[in-house]
């Protein structure tokens, strides 16, 4: 079977102005569609809707939104690392409606998976304010479109170095969305420990690997095949959405993590593994951090072979690091979930 992959992307996406020098430059897109450049034959190229009102505010504050909106055509400095230039607010309801279009179409069987190439990020954003690059949740929204559509489960892999603060937060006591975050720890932004598990019914229904600078294929891949596989069986997800941070690379230079294009491939084929239940192989990918250009192409394409079908990359062994940190996250988890 011919797997229907789509790809959204729009020029709008790099007229978003982060900022003269910032490292979440338009570029970052160029260097995604020159990685699948040789793979364009086999994908669909879609053009992103914007989000609606409606589909903002099932996470979103009404005073957020209206706070973004009001951006438009100037520029607003929102936070430290954040700003929205004139035409920000147009490409953040853009990239949010690309990750929700890519639902409905996944949802009603026209495709079965999707690679969204959008910006501004999304992980960072909270209900009531932007941060951390992001102005608008993208993954959040797509997420609480498929619950709105009926879905009663659904699972949110992050991969990005940074922890996902805003995803986590809209999250944090709804147990029909399992949210799994490996990241760096402690760093930006000072959320995503491990006993942070979710509330109420939501608890344990929040999964956060915090990772030490310095790891890398070895650990990224038992950690994913080992745990984040098993969770994905466990919850048995109707679809299965990725935050796909490529910061994780070893030549970022914002972080200090050392992921290789075949790591990458391998956390992807971990989190097609999540999909093959209940999911029908449903899958949705949302760029959202990474900033070397190279790394950036590199990363794309061996993440879009493993959405396309093909098999990743056999790697080294773990090392006993990684076997370590495995055997404390399971048994860490074994409280809430039965991981085989």
């Amino acid at each position: 079977m011919t797997l229907r992959v789509g790809l959204y992307d729009d020029p709008l996406f790099r007229r978003h102005d982060a900022g003269r020098g910032h490292p979440e430059r338009p570029e970052r897109l160029d260097a995604v569609r020159r990685g699948l450049l040789p793979l364009e034959p086999r994908l669909e190229l879609l053009d992103p809707r914007e989000a609606t009102r409606e589909e903002l505010l099932r996470v979103h504050g009404a005073q957020h939104v209206a706070t973004m909106a009001g951006t438009q055509g100037g520029t607003v400095r929102l936070d430290p690392d954040t700003q929205a230039g004139p035409d920000s607010y147009r490409a953040a309801l853009r990239a949010a409606g690309a990750v929700v279009d890519a639902v409905d179409r996944a949802l009603d069987g026209r495709l079965e998976r999707a690679f969204c190439a959008v910006r501004p990020p999304g992980h960072h954003a909270e209900p009531d304010r932007a941060m951390g690059f992001c102005l608008f949740n993208n993954v959040a929204v797509a997420a609480a479109h498929a619950l709105d559509r009926g879905l009663e489960r659904v699972l949110v892999i992050d991969s990005d170095v940074h922890h996902g603060n805003g995803t986590q937060q809209v999250f944090w006591t709804e147990p029909r969305v399992l949210y799994v975050s490996s990241h760096e720890y402690p760093f930006y932004p000072g959320t995503g420990g491990l006993r942070e598990v979710g509330e109420g019914k939501g608890r344990g229904f929040t999964v956060n690997l915090p990772l030490p600078a310095g790891c890398g294929d070895a650990e990224y891949s038992t950690l994913y095949r080992g745990l984040v596989a098993p969770l994905g069986r466990a919850f048995d997800p109707q679809l299965v959405l990725v935050s796909a941070g490529f910061d994780p690379h070893v030549d970022d230079p914002l972080a200090g993590m050392r992921v290789t294009p075949a790591g990458f491939a391998a956390v992807m084929a971990a989190c097609l593994e999540t999909a093959l239940g209940a999911a029908s192989g449903r899958v949705v990918v949302a760029l959202e951090g990474g900033y070397d250009l190279d790394g950036i192409a590199a990363s794309s394409e061996a993440v879009a072979r493993v959405l396309l079908g093909e098999p990743a990359a056999p790697l080294a062994a773990a090392s006993p690091f990684a076997e370590r940190m495995l055997e404390e996250y399971r048994r860490f988890f074994g409280e809430f979930w039965t991981l085989e």
